[in-house]
């Protein structure tokens, strides 16, 4: 199963990650390759981003069902397509590192199905690790620039 995990430190209290992070709003047009989502409900949402897989550019649709919001610290997701044949998980974990600042994880799996199912995980291997970590460095950039807002008053 293609999967890729990203881990970031940010000198952010926790809780100002939580608000960050529980809404899919401020995170969702951060996955590389965004073009948008709908909120369907608290829960549920379907995304639309697309990506390069064996040199050939795909339109993707998923739906991501929000699994379990463990506040203040860990968010987990399910995924499924629906215009491609796949399926997923991920997360998002916050937790206080030995330096006392916020230790944030991404983790994300997902598995083609189907006839070129085997061409496609290939592909995944490299594509899902660089985006776990692309999506990581890009929340945890947008979470430094609205800390840095509310800090100063802006």
């Amino acid at each position: 199963m293609p999967s890729g995990i990203h881990t970031e430190l940010v000198d952010i209290p926790i809780h100002q990650v939580w608000d960050f992070v529980s809404d899919i709003n401020k995170w969702a047009p951060l996955v590389p390759g965004y073009i948008e989502h709908q909120m369907l409900n608290d829960k549920q949402s379907t995304w639309t981003f697309k990506g390069n897989v064996k040199g050939i550019e795909k339109t993707m649709s998923v739906r991501i069902d929000i699994i379990e919001w463990q506040q203040p610290n860990k968010i987990t997701f399910n995924l499924i397509g629906l215009n491609e044949k796949i399926d997923g998980n991920g997360y998002f974990l916050a937790e206080l590192s030995e330096q006392n600042n916020i230790q944030m994880t991404g983790f994300l799996d997902i598995t083609a199905k189907g006839l070129k199912a085997p061409l496609y995980n290939i592909a995944l291997k490299k594509l899902i690790p660089r985006t776990a970590r692309q999506l990581s460095e890009a929340i945890v950039k947008n979470l430094q620039e609205e800390y840095r807002k509310t800090s100063v008053g802006i």
